[in-house]
């Protein structure tokens, strides 16, 4: 299966219009952003558990990146409420599910291959960073030199630009911004390769996302099996 898999082209989809799509599990449903790949795959997703659901072990042979985007999610590490991030690194394991449902933002198999730091954040444990002009705030989830992780909160009615060196990838959380034409609101995705700048509006509401300053692809991901 290959989902907006052209690395070279800007993407923006509107996941909150996308059907959900069963998942192996009972009760996890998927909205697919990305995906090279069929079952284990290079994957972005929206992922659904209903209340009382759970996927079964697995070990994260590329990675696991995950925002909850509400409700709590859960394994047997802890719990972990909306607006949590955290990265499990090659070789790590667990069993998540959810007591009473929740939606999680997730990127598979897209770690570098000697990435094995381990991030748990939760909304308690504030990282203000200085934010960019016409950014009303900005916190910091993970940077290792390779790669920028951050939560961002515009200003209503603000423009802002943010230069593009190694590609940029989004998703909206909360309020909306306007790219050229297009509306963004809730759950909608960016991707945009290396050298197109994102110039975006706020809305009147501001505008909260989860931004990813990287490469696409490293050149060292973890190799599919």
């Amino acid at each position: 299966m290959r989902i907006n898999d052209d690395l070279t082209v800007p993407v923006i989809v509107h996941a909150a219009e996308l059907p959900w799509k069963a998942s192996p599990a009972a009760g996890v449903d998927r909205r697919m952003l990305f995906r090279i790949g069929d079952e284990v795959a290079r994957a972005t997703s929206i992922v659904r558990y209903a209340p009382h659901s759970a996927f079964p072990r697995h070990t994260h042979g590329g990675g696991e990146e995950i925002v909850v985007l509400d409700g709590v999610f859960q394994d047997e590490h802890g719990d972990y409420p909306a607006g949590s991030y955290f990265r499990n690194p090659p070789g790590t394991s667990h069993v998540p599910a959810s007591k009473d449902g929740c939606t999680i933002f997730v990127r598979l198999w897209q770690f570098r291959d000697g990435d094995r730091e381990q991030i748990v954040w939760r909304p308690a444990e504030d990282r203000l960073m200085k934010p960019r002009p016409g950014t009303a705030s900005a916190i910091e989830l993970f940077d290792d030199g390779f790669e920028n992780v951050r939560f961002e909160s515009w200003a209503p009615d603000e423009t802002i630009m943010i230069n593009n060196v190694r590609g940029l990838e989004a998703l909206v959380l909360a309020g909306s911004l306007s790219i050229g034409d297009q509306m963004l609101t809730s759950q909608s995705w960016i991707r945009l390769p290396a050298g197109n700048a994102l110039r975006a509006v706020a809305g009147s509401d501001g505008a909260k996302f989860w931004l990813k300053d990287a490469p696409l692809l490293h050149p060292d991901v973890c190799r599919l099996p």
